[in-house]
């Protein structure tokens, strides 16, 4: 063991200043190293095992003189009882940067979560909304916590204020800030329970969404009315009364007309394939085109380097709101989405069609597993005949009772 130098005072040890070590007493082997650079640091010299060692005890002044021997006296009874202080000091960085490593913030996690799924999305809005949702409600009360720290009491903090007014935006947040804690719990980043879970969490505290939420349908004339709508349509020019008379001939989506190409048509065939990113369900919609429809197709103009069946003025799709504008110039009370709920009810009305051509005609998700397996063909020839009687009753109707 090394000898205790002579007991330096604290003022002696200020004066200290040569490069080097210098012994301070007070407890063996406690030394002030002076670097040329005139900085000052406190080691202690010790034989742990069979090995010596110079451990740091910190800077001089911060660790003053009275603490670097309390610190020193604390160190050699720990090499005493067969600990090395530097391999303890190492396992302690190492297990400091793992515990670092494995957290992470809410917002972070949002981030990543969101990353992993980017593929899943048909397209680009919808996946900035998957996020934009969660950068508005969720990450101003939650973000800045750790993921794993977030209880159920906090998800309530973001979904409750707007529970009741803005129940279905309020559910998807919940439903995406519980595929965030899934992730988290996944990755090892959250050992807790998922605090956004619905089933034995928060529906235990928060009255279910359906019982809260009351649907609002989109405004639709009554089919009988739709006839004399087509007429007055008819009279209008202008590409947007062309996209509106072709969505409604065959009970398309707004958005599924306004960015139809012409390849993604078949005039001969009389048929047209709406691509599964621009359909609701995903998958690739093939939707049989009547006389009608194919001749509306033939008078539209092309343009070159244009594949846009329904092109702008200033090139391009038309925008969200040109059906619905058009509408409203027309004097209806009705939306452009509220023509496929006129399209059903005449189908049930004035055809003896089973409802899944109907459904598959407006390609609707159906989630009854001997129904789907029955329209597995598309019901195509079905649908055919039913799009030619509906553009029939649309332009060139047969009085009713005849």
């Amino acid at each position: 063991m090394p000898k205790k130098g002579i007991e330096l005072s604290a003022i002696q040890v200020k004066r200290l200043d040569k490069p080097g070590m210098h012994a301070v007493g007070g407890v063996a082997g406690l030394l002030l190293q002076v670097s040329k650079s005139g900085a000052r640091s406190w080691i202690l010299r010790a034989t742990v095992g069979s090995r010596r060692r110079d451990i740091g005890l910190g800077g001089f002044p911060d660790v003053t003189l009275a603490q670097a021997r309390e610190k020193a006296r604390v160190t050699r009874g720990k090499i005493d009882q067969g600990f090395d202080p530097i391999e303890e000091r190492k396992a302690a960085k190492v297990a400091l940067r793992a515990s670092q490593a494995k957290r992470l913030s809410f917002a972070e996690a949002a981030r990543r979560k969101h990353e992993a799924i980017a593929p899943e999305f048909r397209n680009a809005r919808s996946r900035a909304n998957w996020l934009s949702s969660l950068e508005l409600y969720a990450v101003p009360v939650v973000g800045d916590m750790e993921v794993a720290d977030v209880e159920m009491s906090h998800v309530l903090s973001v979904i409750e204020p707007i529970w009741r007014d803005k129940t279905h935006t309020a559910n998807r947040v919940r439903q995406r800030m519980e595929a965030v804690f899934d992730w988290a719990i996944a990755r090892k980043y959250r050992e807790t329970a998922n605090p956004a879970a619905w089933k034995g969490n928060l529906a235990e505290v928060l009255p279910k969404p359906t019982k809260i939420s009351t649907v609002k349908h989109h405004r639709a004339l009554p089919w009988q009315e739709i006839p004399g709508f087509m007429r007055r349509l008819r009279k209008r020019t202008g590409m947007s009364a062309r996209a509106l008379e072709f969505a409604i001939l065959t009970a398309a989506r707004s958005g599924e007309v306004r960015f139809a190409t012409w390849n993604e048509i078949d005039l001969d065939a009389a048929l047209w394939v709406v691509p599964g990113q621009r359909t609701k369900n995903g998958k690739a919609h093939r939707v049989p085109l009547s006389k009608e429809v194919v001749a509306l197709l033939r008078t539209l103009p092309r343009f070159e380097n244009e594949d846009t069946v329904f092109t702008a003025s200033r090139g391009g799709s038309l925008s969200d709101m040109s059906l619905s504008s058009l509408t409203r110039k027309m004097d209806v009370d009705a939306v452009p989405h509220g023509f496929r709920s006129s399209f059903k009810d005449w189908a049930r009305n004035c055809t003896d069609a089973s409802d899944e051509v109907s459904e598959l005609a407006l390609a609707h998700v159906n989630s009854d597993s001997t129904r789907a397996a029955y329209a597995r063909d598309e019901l195509l020839e079905q649908r055919s005949i039913m799009m030619e009687q509906w553009a029939r009753f649309c332009c060139n109707p047969i009085p009713l009772g005849e």
